[in-house]
């Protein structure tokens, strides 16, 4: 949906694996990790990644440190883990400690080595494993893990915690209730959001796995999203993908290249504040069902209607070819492109990052799938909110979709280099 403006021995070369691990050496040494306990995990590596074919650029892994978080902008892979966790304590020092552990973890998984060092073969074979163990021998997958503060993390039961009084931005508050909104609190919320994104799903999963281990008696898993099929690309050189109703999303997409619009758009900057996310973004997420049964019952022209495209190019209605310019004035007024579009929406664009799920089948044997959409912007109040306020109240697709998921999370600025960890802007 546009919604708006993814033991046998070592090789007797220095293998692809051991060239990546070289790269996570850097970023360990970042991280403060010892070299001794990493060699040993590259070691256990090496001869799985040669097998599995390292070659591939896909493979290689996305940088974790930099001015932004890694998975906002960066090209979308093909599968998501989302999860939110609940904070079990309210004594900051317990956080703040376990966020410099997921940082130190996060950046070594994205490298491709184990989570903790000792990893997944501890030498004294009496001591639990350090790592889960699921993701040895396979390559890194393009894995980024982005992180998220949630308005419950500032404020529970009307009083603040963990010394974050005064510290919650304007803009994180919970979302309102759109209409047609059908939420369940199970799947909605959460004081702390990861987003892990991957090219393997397993790679996705023992990452979240593995930070929710770690974080084991400080935080407990809220709920959580497992997501395939991108449904948007900010990398327009490749097919635009198409969620499950067929249709081509994400055409327009702000790309992962146009530096302004992200600047525009997308980026915390000094002016919106406050001071600890700027650099940061905003993330929603809505978990959109899709009914499937009644879409696939509908005529191809009340589709290409609906949605205001052709579903075989993409073109916009009127058009030939998918990236021709769209003219609202030649779609119905409830389509859905043209009420996304942001010559409807005074030019505010969202960075959207969609997947799309499946998730077995209801007691009346209609498949339980959809969106789980995922957009970044720079203020929620200009972004999601007017844009989802104008789609719940005349967009003809509502009749297709139930949104039963939400949230809303403050992204802050990416890990700037050594002795950093997620969140220190807020924290320190």
């Amino acid at each position: 949906m546009d919604q708006g403006p993814e033991g046998t021995g070592l090789s007797s070369g220095p293998s692809r694996r051991r060239v990546l691990g070289m790269a996570g050496a850097g970023l360990v040494a970042v991280g403060g990790i010892g070299g001794l306990g990493w060699a040993a995990t590259a070691r256990h590596n090496d001869a799985a990644l040669t097998a599995a074919d390292a070659a591939d650029p896909v493979n290689l892994p996305v940088p974790f440190h930099g001015p932004h978080q890694a998975g906002i902008a960066s090209p979308v892979q093909d599968r998501l883990h989302f999860t939110t966790f609940d904070v079990l304590t309210e004594d900051r020092d317990k956080v703040v400690a376990m966020l410099k552990a997921w940082t130190a973890a996060a950046a070594r998984m994205t490298s491709g080595v184990d989570a903790l060092d000792p990893g997944a073969f501890p030498a004294i074979i009496e001591a639990p494993p350090g790592d889960t163990g699921e993701a040895v021998g396979l390559p890194p997958a393009r894995l980024t893990l982005t992180i998220g503060f949630g308005p419950s993390l500032f404020t529970r039961h009307s009083k603040p915690r963990l010394g974050l009084d005064g510290r919650r931005p304007d803009a994180l508050e919970k979302l309102p209730h759109f209409p047609g909104d059908t939420l369940d609190p199970l799947r909605s919320g959460g004081d702390i959001a990861v987003q892990a994104c991957s090219d393997d799903p397993q790679v996705a999963v023992h990452a979240i796995r593995n930070l929710a281990r770690i974080g084991f008696g400080t935080v407990s898993v809220r709920w959580s999203q497992l997501g395939f099929g991108k449904t948007s690309s900010t990398t327009p050189a490749e097919q635009t993908p198409r969620n499950l109703f067929g249709f081509k999303d994400g055409t327009n997409n702000i790309a992962v290249d146009e530096l302004d619009k992200l600047a525009d758009h997308v980026w915390v900057s000094e002016r919106e504040g406050p001071d600890w996310l700027v650099g940061g973004s905003y993330l929603v997420a809505r978990r959109i069902r899709m009914l499937i049964e009644i879409w696939d019952r509908t005529s191809l022209a009340e589709q290409e209607s609906i949605i205001g495209r052709d579903k075989r190019e993409g073109a916009p209605a009127g058009k030939q070819l998918e990236r021709e310019v769209v003219d609202i004035n030649t779609m119905s007024e409830t389509s859905h492109v043209r009420l996304a579009s942001p010559l409807s929406n005074a030019g505010k664009r969202i960075l959207r990052r969609g997947y799309s799920f499946v998730d077995g089948s209801d007691g009346l044997g209609r498949l339980d799938a959809g969106l789980f959409f995922l957009a970044y912007q720079r203020d929620p109040r200009t972004g999601f909110i007017p844009l989802q306020r104008q789609l719940a109240k005349n967009d003809a697709m509502n009749e297709y979709i139930r949104h039963t998921g939400s949230g809303l999370w403050a992204c802050p600025p990416g890990v700037a280099g050594p002795g950093r960890f997620w969140g220190d802007t807020l924290f320190t």
